[in-house]
């Protein structure tokens, strides 16, 4: 898989940039391979599908059942008590926040810039932070045609990039989940 900026550099900068616990001192926020996370598990079926007696815990893949292949940004959550009983050895998780992937679920390389886009808009949509003190690189551009321009190219570039033909029909079509209705569809009801 193709990287434009390496792993262990976008974590320092999402360390450096969003902090860690400090209590564990694990950061907040980090990027992973979907294919080498695992985590504990209670169970109750063995993996031919027995129903145990008595669940226990096993070391289970993370993601690899729905994202293949692809970088992750997680957050580092507190485990609510009503799922503690399913994560049993810990009190705190690292939770899934985005796939590194397009709208068509493709690999995307994972960005530093990607990442703080994402987490800025969630903590301003949380009411944590606000995007208001966002400052562009751009911004001193003095010709105003030119900076829109720019502008519109980045917009255009990061939201095919994470989004895709994000489009309700095209994505229910890629996704399996749309139907086609002939055109005369409406017309024979009306008539009827």
């Amino acid at each position: 898989m193709e990287l434009t900026e390496q792993i262990e550099t976008i974590n320092r900068q999402l360390i450096d940039h969003f902090g860690i616990d400090t209590i564990r001192g694990l950061p907040m926020w980090r990027v992973v391979w979907s294919e080498d996370q695992f985590e504990k598990r209670l169970m109750d079926r063995t993996d031919s599908g027995v129903i145990l007696l008595v669940p226990e815990a096993r070391t289970v893949p993370k993601y690899r059942q729905w994202i293949t292949k692809k970088y992750v940004l997680e957050r580092l959550v507190i485990v609510p008590e009503v799922s503690q009983g399913e994560l049993p050895t810990n009190k705190l998780s690292y939770e899934p926040i985005w796939p590194f992937q397009d709208g068509k679920q493709n690999y995307l390389p994972p960005r530093f810039e990607v990442c703080k886009i994402v987490i800025d808009t969630m903590y301003a949509a949380l009411g944590k932070k606000s995007l208001a003190n966002y400052k562009d690189p751009d911004a001193d551009c003095v010709d105003p045609e030119v900076f829109l321009a720019k502008q519109r190219a980045k917009i255009d570039k990061l939201t095919e990039e994470m989004f895709g033909d994000e489009s309700s029909f095209g994505g229910a079509l890629v996704h399996g989940e749309g139907i086609a209705m002939p055109q005369e569809y409406g017309k024979i009801d009306k008539e009827s």
